[in-house]
């Protein structure tokens, strides 16, 4: 199974207390930036860190992550919760007019910004008014200089960050001069972390795209997609919760899509193809979720449940969340916008959709007393089971041919 790794570096105030890490993609336990493209690598940290995992590598901190120019202006950090993150503007961004409108949106919207190893400049001096923080490399910037730079905007609300500080001499100095935020050596190294990461089919993605380069995007079509593959829908739940003020319950695929609308559903699956290009999946876990949700989708709807057929697919496709993420089911479906019954029945095996699930996973174990007294306590019509099965298996076969 593959790995996902990502390095977090403090960013410490005055009194040397972490306030935020700044979040560097790795693609190995190498402690090193590895020969990728900029967009790919954003693509990939944000998927994991902020989709999959839900920043669990920045406890109650902040994040800040390093936008291209290009990333900027494709407007993928409004993919993502303003209150977890600093975007961080890459130093070889080009001040143009462009950038400085997707700046000012990105600002009024209620995102932190960040110029990183800034180079004062006359070219920048329009964006100032919507930026919070500049980073210094005093490396390139010695500190008199920062100094003089720090002076001259005293009057503004800017904060700065002094980077690659690997003294306490340079700390100390830094202070001194008027700098608010310090990262470097000095107080720590990147610290890798290493999670599992699920990716996506390589093929669903790619029909994916097919699909949403139609004038006129066939949502029926795209929530068959996302439903034939068990990471693409616990993505796009989080999508879901992350990007909007969601108030209300999502309990089926096509409620999610409707929430995000054309627009939004093209930059998710685009964000979630670059991430995934060429990467491998555990298949025997995806089958198996497949399977399971489309068995609870048929009994549900055979005990006369047909609008919660929906329920039953969603119950069923996550209930192997854990074994993919190494995360128990609980914190899963906290961050999931799903409803309290789906959410019960994962975690507690409560109400008719846990009974459901339970007997699905009985008769994989080959627990047949168990299995039939669930049939009976369903009060399921004969044959309702035994064709169901055969079906989910049959029809997963289908999905993966």
């Amino acid at each position: 199974m593959k790995y996902s790794y990502v390095a977090r570096q403090p960013i410490l105030d005055r009194n040397k207390n972490t306030i935020a890490y700044e979040l560097l993609f790795r693609d190995g336990p190498e402690n090193s930036f590895p020969v990728i493209q900029p967009e790919l690598a954003t693509s990939r940290l944000l998927i994991e860190q902020f989709l999959t995992y839900q920043c669990t590598c920045l406890s109650d901190k902040k994040g800040f992550v390093n936008f291209s120019y290009a990333s900027i202006l494709n407007q993928t950090p409004l993919l993502f919760p303003k209150e977890k993150m600093v975007v961080e503007v890459l130093e070889d961004s080009q001040p143009t007019d462009d950038l400085l409108r997707e700046i000012r949106s990105l600002k009024s919207l209620g995102y932190h910004i960040a110029l990183d190893d800034f180079i004062p400049s006359a070219d920048w001096n329009r964006f100032l008014p919507f930026v919070d923080i500049i980073k210094l490399d005093i490396r390139q910037i010695s500190i008199p200089k920062a100094a003089l730079f720090i002076k001259k905007l005293r009057e503004t609300n800017i904060q700065f960050l002094a980077e690659k500080v690997e003294t306490y001499e340079e700390f100390d100095k830094a202070c001194n001069v008027g700098f608010d935020y310090f990262q470097g050596y000095f107080f720590g190294k990147p610290e890798i972390i290493e999670k599992r990461a699920i990716k996506s089919a390589f093929n669903t993605i790619i029909e994916l795209f097919q699909r949403i380069s139609e004038e006129v995007i066939d949502f029926h079509e795209v929530e068959k997609l996302v439903a034939s593959d068990v990471t693409l829908s616990f993505k796009l739940l989080r999508y879901v919760n992350a990007s909007s003020s969601v108030k209300t319950e999502i309990s089926s695929f096509r409620q999610a899509l409707a929430y995000l609308g054309e627009d939004r559903v093209r930059k998710f699956v685009s964000l979630v193809a670059l991430a995934t290009v060429n990467e491998e999946k555990p298949e025997s876990l995806y089958n198996l979720s497949i399977q399971r949700a489309r068995f609870c989708e048929l009994v549900m709807k055979a005990m006369g449940s047909t609008e919660h057929g929906g329920k039953g697919f969603l119950c069923g496709m996550f209930s192997l969340l854990d074994s993919l993420l190494d995360q128990d089911l609980k914190s899963i479906t906290e961050s999931l916008p799903v409803c309290r019954d789906i959410r019960s029945a994962l975690i507690n095996n409560e109400g008719v959709l846990g009974q459901v699930l339970c007997l699905v996973m009985a008769i994989e174990k080959a627990d047949w007393g168990t299995a039939m007294a669930l049939e009976e306590a369903l009060n399921l019509p004969i044959g309702t089971v035994s064709d169901a099965y055969q079906h989910s298996i049959c029809w997963t076969d289908e999905v993966f041919g």
